[in-house]
């Protein structure tokens, strides 16, 4: 069920990685959105995140950030170990797994379950809530697949030099 990171086909059919927002991009995209507080009435009340950002956007930024969608993909298929994700997920550097599960974690996305043992165990799983997108990240992958010849071909006439 999983998917092997984020990559696309070039107009001669070559794979190639995709470009992923970080969060303060996709922070920078979603600040001018409409909707900036949510439940008010006319008082101009309602929930604020900290910082200033919504709840609801703070969970999009952890969500596509550069890795977070790659590890819940390695975890659809169940729990895997530390070292696992590392080898699944090529590229992501052990500071920016950990980092990332961490934020996972914190957002209920993820359990992280210790096994004393020598050495000790340490396996991480999706939680209900963390499955509930896998099939988000599915039908994304899927529009990828499906639009990417369209997609490069824009961004080949955006780049083109007589543009």
């Amino acid at each position: 069920m999983g998917f092997d990171g984020v990559f696309g086909r070039d107009g001669v059919g070559h794979q190639q990685r995709l470009s992923v927002p970080d969060a303060e991009q996709v922070e920078g995209l979603l600040g001018g959105l409409p909707g900036q507080r949510h439940g008010g009435g006319g008082d101009g009340g309602g929930l604020q995140g900290v910082h200033g950002y919504l709840p609801d956007r703070q969970v999009l930024a952890t969500i596509v950030e550069k890795w977070a969608a790659l590890v819940v993909s390695a975890l659809a298929d169940g729990p895997r170990r530390h070292g696992e994700l590392l080898k699944t997920i090529r590229g992501a550097s052990q500071k920016m797994l950990t980092q990332t599960l961490r934020k996972l974690e914190r957002d209920g996305l993820l359990t992280r379950t210790v096994t004393p043992s020598v050495p000790v165990r340490v396996d991480y799983e999706l939680t209900p809530l963390g499955r509930t997108l896998v099939p988000v990240l599915m039908a994304l992958k899927t529009w990828s697949e499906t639009h990417i010849e369209e997609v490069m071909a824009a961004r080949d006439a955006f780049e083109a030099p007589d543009r």
